[in-house]
């Protein structure tokens, strides 16, 4: 059984995807962390995010241990992530990691934002996550500053519309929803409500 999750940044996909995983017993991965992952080697390196040859080669030769470092949680690795996202090459890169992923036996959950499009058209089941951007924006701040990252809401509400723009209009594999995807809005849905409804569907799947 595979599960793609997929939706913008602060949408609760995370926090879904993490509950279903420990409900169902399947191993999880945040392919959003190979990425931050990649923006963290590049700066390591002393490069840019931006610069696009370090990305790729960041990339071929990342270590995956990489993406469980805190660091790559940071607000500037987040915004970095999403520029190396945006290089074709980079994503080629990582792509056979995460459908290497998909393939555990008996099945996996990926959440990300080209997982139910690109990675895994083929999910046994696919959730688009999203919520309002005043609520998203809230949300991230949140957990900034709980991690005692010290921003402000404007500063962070600008840096998700940034990476809304980029992410959704990169040239490959932009933020979607795919066709067969089912729209979870947690603007006004809990964590709890967002889990049950998903729960729900999945087990009438499999029933």
């Amino acid at each position: 059984m595979i599960i793609a999750i997929d939706g913008p940044a602060a949408s609760g996909k995370g926090t879904l995807a993490r509950r279903l995983a420990a409900h169902y017993r399947l191993p999880l991965l945040d392919t959003g962390a190979l990425y931050r992952a990649v923006a963290l080697a590049v700066i390591e390196a002393g490069a840019s995010p931006s610069d696009a040859q370090a990305a790729i080669r960041a990339a071929r030769t990342l270590d995956p241990a990489l993406a469980d470092d805190p660091r790559v949680r940071s607000a500037e690795i987040g915004q970095g992530a999403s520029k190396v996202a945006a290089v074709p090459e980079v994503r080629a890169a990582l792509l056979e990691v995460q459908r290497r992923f998909a393939r555990t036996p008996g099945g996996a959950i990926l959440d990300g934002r080209d997982i139910g499009t690109v990675i895994c058209p083929d999910a046994d089941f696919k959730f688009f996550v999203t919520a309002a951007p005043h609520v998203r924006a809230r949300r991230r701040w949140k957990e900034l500053s709980e991690g005692g990252q010290v921003t402000s809401l404007d500063e962070v509400a600008a840096q998700l519309a940034e990476r809304d723009a980029r992410d959704s209009g990169r040239r490959d594999a932009p933020l979607g929803r795919a066709e067969d995807a089912v729209l979870l809005d947690t603007t006004d849905l809990s964590i709890d409500a967002a889990v049950e409804a998903a729960r729900r569907i999945i087990d009438v799947g499999l029933a």
